[in-house]
């Protein structure tokens, strides 16, 4: 089986954001039998979003004295179709437009956060008014991955963690969290050849634990790897992996850059070794396809390949990277719109 050449899916540069002030709610509930299970629904298309359950506040460790809200996102296959689209988080209107082009309304918006920015709440919440999960991967540049675990950051960590809890709580809304992402790869500086596998450990569990002191249960904790291509240095993330109990989700980054790429050469050889140590669920985290080699082709092949592999979804990347990923022709948004007519379909 050929497999994939390296590709650095590195976003586009991003601009310094606005910064919001902290904003601590808390939530306790004293229970004497059991804590409260509430199911909500937030739209999404052609049906609801999967539901998200909510559940009263058990004691924590750190500012609240208890934990907020529980959220936790269902893992149905076929259920996540997100994108992220050049401009979020500064505005959500290109999300806007994007599922307006294509038909398809994600439910998963993504945009990515460079160390000490804050939470970016105003992006969040009209992902929340438009039926979408906020993504946010945590891009650790320039970061000293000991110092992580040492707790150096850890007044950072903290202040993200309460947001984002306080988020939760205020909204009954999830957020979905990466961290590092790509880390097998050797075109960021906290990947393979620049930080050890046992030290991006320790930082991913210190990390995923200081949001839990915080009382961050509303977060799904999306541990995002590159495609394997081992001629290429792109090895197994094995040596990566923190422990299930410190993912929720596994996320593949992948893109077609040749017209003969499939579904199965580009991400198949990467799900079978994944489902090797973990059973969590898998999401296409970060994907495209340039009209070079195929677009309208590639979208169908990317939509029939989550199905057949009974994946979450996928996060398409309409923007520029090492190419220009962005739907750009009447073929390709026709293509996207079909494919989410025939995609979103209740989970059986």
């Amino acid at each position: 089986m050929t497999m994939p050449q390296p590709k650095s899916s590195a976003p586009p540069p991003r601009p310094r954001r606005r910064s919001r002030l902290l904003r601590t709610v808390i939530i306790g509930a004293c229970v004497v039998i059991a804590a409260a299970v509430v199911t909500v629904g937030v739209k999404r298309v052609a049906k609801p979003i999967v539901p998200v359950s909510i559940t009263a506040g058990t004691p924590a460790i750190g500012t609240y004295s208890h934990h907020p809200v529980v959220i936790s996102l269902p893992a149905h296959a076929e259920s996540y179709l997100g994108a992220f689209v050049k401009g979020a988080p500064g505005s959500y209107a290109p999300m806007k437009s994007f599922a307006n082009a294509t038909g398809a309304h994600p439910n998963v918006a993504l945009y990515y956060s460079g160390w000490y920015e804050k939470f970016q709440s105003a992006f969040a919440t009209q992902a929340k008014a438009n039926g979408a999960v906020p993504f946010i991967q945590i891009d650790p540049t320039g970061i000293q991955f000991k110092a992580i675990v040492r707790g150096t950051y850890d007044t950072y960590l903290e202040t993200i963690a309460t947001d984002i809890a306080g988020y939760g709580a205020r909204t009954s809304q999830g957020v979905i969290i990466g961290f590092g992402h790509e880390m097998n790869g050797e075109w960021f500086p906290w990947g393979y050849r620049h930080v050890t596998p046992a030290l991006f450990k320790a930082a991913w569990r210190h990390i995923v634990n200081v949001f839990r002191q915080q009382g961050a249960d509303d977060v799904t904790w999306l541990w995002t790897v590159n495609i394997i291509d081992t001629r290429n240095n792109i090895p197994s993330p094995a040596p990566w992996w923190p422990g299930g109990s410190y993912v929720t989700w596994v996320g593949i980054d992948g893109y077609y850059l040749r017209p003969s790429w499939s579904f199965a050469s580009l991400f198949g050889p990467t799900i079978k070794v994944v489902k090797s140590f973990t059973p969590e669920p898998i999401l296409i985290s970060e994907t495209g396809a340039s009209p070079a080699v195929g677009q309208p082709a590639k979208i169908d092949d990317l939509f029939a390949g989550v199905r057949a592999y009974g994946l979450l979804g996928f996060v398409w990347f309409d923007g520029k990277g090492t190419q220009d990923w962005a739907l750009s022709s009447a073929a390709s948004f026709a293509a996207f719109r079909q494919g989410a007519r025939t995609f979103d379909q209740p989970a059986s």
